[in-house]
């Protein structure tokens, strides 16, 4: 029995639309799709820049380190996603819960389902596995990405296998000099 299929999957989306932002409101429909949303949804002509309201409010949490920041802003979020838990079962999916409303806009479901899944998330697998890439905060380089640890030990800190080159390289090389 999976009793938290949201946590994993919304916070990969929320990382998803927040490293590389859809041009376009069906383009963020696309990426719910691509993590498994099964969801119809009315269109509002709001919804992309709402929506990026969303994840804006969503990376005050990745900006937090402090773990009672963080609870204090998911929380926040949360009190103002106004959804509840309900059983669902659509699409031949099963019966399962969803924190979401079925009548809420495009913008309104995503709050409720990142902010539950953010704090699903860091709740089961520990409070420190969301951040910014470790190559990133490094003075120069370009990388602005959010990473989600989703690994077994827990010590994810880049967003691809090319940052973590990059950054190695650039020890090994100030270790090189120091050297010299």
């Amino acid at each position: 029995m999976h009793l938290n299929p949201y946590g994993e999957y919304a916070v990969v989306l929320a990382a998803s639309l927040a490293n590389d932002w859809p041009a376009t409101r069906a383009e963020i429909e696309e990426r719910t799709r691509d993590v498994g949303m099964t969801m119809e949804f009315a269109e509002a002509p709001e919804d992309h820049a709402l929506t990026r309201d969303v994840i804006d409010e969503w990376l005050t949490v990745v900006d937090a380190s402090d773990p009672q920041v963080r609870a204090r802003l998911l929380n926040a979020q949360m009190a103002t996603a106004s959804a509840y838990p309900r059983l669902t079962d659509h699409d031949g999916e099963g019966w399962h819960l969803h924190y979401r409303a079925e009548e809420k806009s495009l913008p309104d479901v995503l709050r409720s389902i990142i902010s539950v899944g953010t704090a699903l998330h860091l709740t089961t697998r520990g409070m420190h596995r969301l951040g910014w890439c470790a190559a990133g905060q490094v003075p120069g380089d370009p990388c602005s990405a959010v990473v989600v640890d989703v690994t077994r030990n827990g010590r994810q800190r880049y967003c691809s296998v090319r940052c973590a080159n990059r950054d190695a390289v650039r020890r090994h090389r100030a270790r090189v000099k120091a050297d010299h």
